[in-house]
C-alpha cells in the first residue's frame, strides 16, 4: 500500500514537472508579427492620408526641399508589433500569462540595418489567444541612413513605410526577447526574425 502511495506520488510529480515545463517552453515561444505602422511624419508632416507625391501641398514640398537642402530628411513613426502568447489553455495546458521583460531589437529598411532600441519596460502578454500590441516609437533621418535614393524615391519610400495599416513589407525587426518564467528568465538562444506576413517563434 505505501509503495502503492509513493508511486502515485512520483507519478504526480512527474506529470506536474511536465506541465510546468511545457508551460515553461511555450512561453518562450512567444508568436511575432508586424503590426500596423501609424503616425509617420515625414520633415515633421503627416503622412495620413498621402500615398503619392502629388498628395502633398505647395508648402509641404517647400519643407521636404528645405530638408534635403540641408542633408536632412527626419522620419518618424509608431511600429506595432504584435505578439501572441500559445499558452492559452488549449493542449491540456493551464493558462498562463508571459512576461516580456526584455526585447532588444534591430530595425532594418530595405534590408539596411537603422537602428537598435529595446522596450523600456516589461510587457504582459495575456494567455488568450489574442495579439499583444507593443508600440515602438522609431526616429532616425531617412536622407542620412538611405544615401543611395533620390529625393522622389525618398519620399516614396517614406509613402512605403507608412503603408495602408496592414503592415509593411518595407520593414524588418530583429530579435532576441527574454520572458520571465517560474523558473527565471529565459532568452531566446537564437535571434528572431519579425515580419509582416505571419506570426513567427523563430
Amino acid at each position: 500500500m505505501k509503495k502503492n502511495i509513493l508511486l502515485l506520488v512520483a507519478a504526480m510529480f512527474i506529470f506536474t514537472s511536465c506541465s510546468i515545463y511545457q508551460s515553461i517552453v511555450n512561453l518562450s515561444r512567444l508568436k511575432f508579427k508586424l503590426g500596423i505602422v501609424n503616425n509617420v511624419r515625414l520633415a515633421d508632416i503627416s503622412l495620413d492620408g498621402k500615398t503619392k507625391l502629388s498628395d502633398f501641398s505647395p508648402f509641404d514640398g517647400i519643407k521636404l526641399t528645405s530638408a534635403i537642402t540641408r542633408g536632412s530628411l527626419p522620419i518618424s513613426f509608431i511600429l506595432n508589433i504584435d505578439v501572441k502568447n500559445p499558452n492559452d489553455g488549449t493542449g491540456g495546458y493551464t493558462a498562463t500569462n508571459a512576461s516580456l521583460v526584455s526585447m532588444p531589437y534591430r530595425l532594418y529598411v530595405d534590408e539596411k540595418e537603422i537602428l537598435t532600441g529595446n522596450i523600456s519596460s516589461p510587457v504582459t502578454i495575456p494567455g488568450t489567444g489574442e495579439a499583444t500590441v507593443i508600440p515602438l516609437a522609431i526616429n532616425f533621418d531617412l536622407y542620412k541612413n538611405i544615401k543611395d535614393h533620390g529625393f522622389e524615391s525618398l519620399v516614396n519610400l517614406a509613402l512605403n513605410i507608412a503603408g495602408t495599416g496592414n503592415g509593411n513589407s518595407r520593414l524588418t525587426v530583429y530579435t532576441k526577447p527574454t520572458v520571465n518564467t517560474v523558473l527565471g528568465d529565459i532568452t531566446y538562444p537564437g535571434e528572431l526574425k519579425i515580419v509582416d506576413k505571419e506570426f513567427r517563434d523563430k
